[in-house]
C-alpha cells in the first residue's frame, strides 16, 4: 500500500520499549501504508532493570544490559516496520524513597532544556516530519524521563521552524504541522476492557486497580483522535516481545485476548496538542488535513 507516500511521522519516546507500548500499532499501520515513520528514543534505558521474570540469562553487567537493550530496540523497529534514532542521553532511572533521592548527575532529566532539545531540533529539520507524537505534560506517568521527553519534544516542535532559534542545529528550518500526545493508558480504556472481560466470564488483570484510589485520581485528558489499528495488533505485540528483558510474554501486556480487544477497543487514542493546518475534530487519522504535495 502507498496511500501515505510522502507523509512523515516522528514518534518521540523516553526509553527503548516505550515505542512498543504507546502508539505502536499506529506507527506500524502508517509504515505499512507507505509513510516514513521515525521513532526517536531519548535515552538508552541504561538504568532499566530486568523486568521479565522469565528471561533466561540475565545480563552480567550494566554494560551488557545496555547493549542488549539496543539489540531489542532494533528488533522492535523491524517488527513495526519503522526507522529508529537514538538521541543519545542517559536514562535518569525512576527514583524511589521518601524523600526521593536526587537524580544522577548527567542524566537526561537534569540536562538544561535547550541543550537537550538541540539534537531533536536538528533531527526535525533533517527528517521534516509532518506529524510528531510524544507524551502529555505529565509524561503519561511521573517518570522524570517521560516528563523531560515531553518538554524536549514540545520545544523541538515549536522551535524547529523558527530560523532565529537553534541557528546551529541542522539544515533549513522545518515546521511540523501537528503535535499529538499519546493516550494508551487511559482509565476509560482500562475500564471498558475490564468490563468486557467480566461480561465474557474471564478474569481481568485490572480489577483491583480500577477500584483503587490511584485510578480515581487520574485525570482524563481530552481525546481528539482515534486511529483504527486492530489489524496491526500483531505487529505491536511482536515489538513488545522483542523487548525481552522488559516484557513478560505471559504478563500484563498479553492478559487480554486479542479478539476481545479488537472488538471492544480497536483503536489507539491521541490528543491533538497543536495544529498548523485546518482540522475538524474528532479525527480518525493523524495526517488528516495534510497534503504532502503542499508540504513536500
Amino acid at each position: 500500500m502507498s496511500e501515505r507516500r510522502g507523509l512523515r511521522l516522528m514518534a518521540v519516546h523516553a526509553h527503548p520499549d516505550d515505542e512498543s507500548s504507546k502508539g505502536a500499532a499506529t506507527s506500524a499501520r502508517y509504515a505499512a501504508e507507505g509513510a516514513d515513520v521515525l521513532v526517536v528514543t531519548c535515552t538508552g534505558g541504561e538504568r532499566g532493570s530486568l523486568l521479565n521474570p522469565r528471561y533466561p540469562d540475565p545480563p552480567s553487567s550494566p554494560e551488557a544490559m545496555t547493549a542488549l537493550r539496543r539489540e531489542e530496540m532494533a528488533a522492535a523497529a523491524r517488527a513495526l516496520g519503522v526507522r529508529q534514532h537514538w538521541l543519545g542521553f542517559v536514562d535518569s532511572g525512576l527514583p524511589e524513597g521518601d524523600p526521593l533521592p536526587p537524580l544522577p548527575e548527567g542524566c537526561f532529566a537534569r540536562v538544561p532544556l535547550e541543550e537537550a532539545a538541540a539534537p531533536l531540533v536538528a533531527l526535525v529539520r533533517e527528517f521534516r516530519p509532518h506529524v510528531m507524537t510524544t507524551y502529555d505534560p505529565s509524561g503519561g506517568y511521573p517518570h522524570p524521563d517521560h516528563v523531560m521527553c515531553h518538554k524536549v519534544a514540545y520545544e523541538a516542535y515549536h522551535a524547529a521552524g523558527d530560523p532565529e532559534r537553534y541557528p546551529g542545529a541542522g539544515p533549513a528550518p522545518w515546521q511540523p504541522l501537528k503535535l499529538y500526545y499519546n493516550h494508551d493508558f487511559s482509565l476509560r480504556k482500562i475500564r471498558t476492557v475490564h468490563e468486557a472481560l467480566l461480561e465474557a466470564g474471564l478474569d481481568s488483570p485490572y480489577g483491583d486497580w480500577v477500584e483503587s484510589r490511584e485510578a480515581r485520581e487520574i485525570p482524563e485528558r481530552q481525546v481528539t483522535t482515534r486511529v483504527h489499528v486492530a489489524e496491526w495488533f500483531p505487529a505491536r505485540d511482536a515489538a513488545l516481545r522483542a523487548h525481552a528483558t522488559q516484557i513478560d510474554p505471559e504478563g500484563f501486556f498479553f492478559a487480554v485476548p486479542r479478539d476481545l480487544e479488537a472488538r471492544v477497543w480497536p483503536v489507539e487514542e491521541f490528543e491533538l496538542a497543536d495544529a498548523r493546518v485546518p482540522v475538524s475534530l474528532p479525527e480518525d487519522d493523524l495526517f488528516a488535513g495534510i497534503d504532502p504535495e503542499e508540504h513536500p
